[in-house]
């Protein structure tokens, strides 16, 4: 009996299929976090791709009526990537320049002075809207000279299925922004009024 249990640890046949069984869903697990992630940066590179052509298009005097046209083209890129059922969300907003892109609204600080925004301080309006803003930034296209954030925001189903066992969502979301400057096709609107709420 001695014997066979000596004879039986020394066997070493079929180690590696029992090892590889242990190692291959780790494995592939790995190996399909690695794609989706390529997959997601391929998507992602494509989008900006087609951003920076729609920007172009969007510069023009045309592209102020031309809005879903260009966000249609750059759907109709991604979609041949992420699949049909994914779904777009497109945001511009325009400012006076390119210094004044991600910039608040200018307001005066009363005591106690905090360097934030209170209710009842004068400020600047400069997107019109009657409020103070985080963003000065007035939504859609903007007119002659007018600097633009457009942003696409894509969210689609992963391409494959191990997202729930790493914890992730099923859905990938990924985005791209371009900033352009609308071409000199008219005089250039710049309306700041001061408030006080």
């Amino acid at each position: 009996m001695s014997r066979r249990r000596t004879t039986l640890r020394r066997d070493r046949s079929g180690v590696a299929a029992v090892e590889f069984a242990i190692l291959a869903p780790v494995l592939f697990l790995m190996l399909m976090g690695f794609f989706d992630l390529a997959h997601a940066e391929y998507a992602r590179s494509v989008l900006q791709g087609a951003m920076q052509m729609a920007a172009r298009n969007s510069t023009l005097e045309s592209g102020l009526t031309s809005t879903t046209t260009i966000d249609n083209y750059v759907k109709d890129q991604v979609k041949g990537i992420v699949g049909a059922q994914a779904t777009f969300s497109s945001t511009r907003l325009s400012y006076a320049d390119f210094n004044s892109v991600g910039k608040a609204e200018n307001f005066v600080d009363k005591p106690p002075l905090n360097g934030q925004y209170d209710v009842g301080e004068c400020f600047e309006d400069v997107n019109g809207n009657g409020q103070w803003d985080a963003d000065l930034g007035k939504s859609g296209q903007g007119g002659a000279q007018d600097a633009v954030l457009y942003t696409m925001t894509v969210t689609y189903k992963r391409m494959f299925p191990m997202a729930k066992m790493l914890g992730w969502s099923a859905n990938q979301t990924i985005s791209a922004t371009t900033v352009l400057r609308n071409q000199p096709y008219g005089n250039q609107q710049m309306p700041v009024y001061a408030k006080c709420t």
